[in-house]
């Protein structure tokens, strides 16, 4: 049976859209640990799909050619992300070592709901990575595309986000039991506070080019 065009090129875009997402990163970790704790995880996957939703419209639409053509904004994003990141890893690495913050059943005060959009929106727009793959890598692929399917090509990529946030933030329920034990919480939060610093790092150091 012959594949139409268009379901090759949703089927691209999932593929591609997985391998891009599907990575230890600031933001992974972040749905990892709300997911674990069961704290605003609607939300938090929202965010993150939705956010992936619209970025990989823009690249899909061109936008990334005018993105390449100021270099300056992601210069700014670059800076105004390893901040973020280097501050968030001292956040996570004060958890690790605060006893206080261990409790067992709730891993440590419930935060608000505004505050943990507002880091779930910085963890997404403050990362330069984020455009790199979706208005630049995503959007240079659909390009190749007839103008039909590459809007299937997207549609394949928004689906593979939606998948894999739902994935990542309702299925870290399923730790539950593991991270009952503070000593858990303690490696949970000491590896996101190395990968942010690793992140915040190397954004620092990153070329210009990024």
């Amino acid at each position: 049976m012959e594949v139409s065009s268009a379901a090759l090129a949703a089927l691209s875009g999932l593929g591609f859209g997985l391998s891009l997402i599907v990575a230890i990163g600031a933001q992974n970790a972040f749905v990892l640990r709300q997911g674990v704790r069961g704290q605003h995880v609607f939300a938090v996957v929202a965010v993150c799909a939705l956010s992936d939703i619209v970025l990989i419209a823009a690249g899909v639409g061109g936008f990334g050619v005018v993105v390449q053509s100021v270099p300056v904004v992601v210069t700014v994003v670059r800076y105004a992300g390893a901040a973020f990141l280097l501050g968030y890893a001292v956040l996570a690495a004060r958890r690790a070592f605060a006893s206080t913050a261990l409790i067992v059943g709730s891993a440590g005060t419930t935060v608000a709901l505004g505050a943990t959009v507002a880091t779930t929106l910085a963890l997404t727009w403050l990362n330069p990575h984020v455009y790199l793959d979706t208005l630049v890598l995503l959007g240079s692929l659909a390009s190749t595309y007839a103008t039909p399917d590459r809007w299937f090509l997207g549609a394949g990529a928004m689906l593979g986000s939606l998948v894999w946030f739902t994935a990542l933030g309702y299925g870290a329920r399923r730790l539950g039991p593991l991270f009952a034990r503070p000593a858990a919480w303690r490696v949970l939060d000491s590896a996101i506070a190395v990968v942010m610093t690793l992140l915040g790092l190397g954004l620092l150091l990153a070329g210009p080019s990024m």
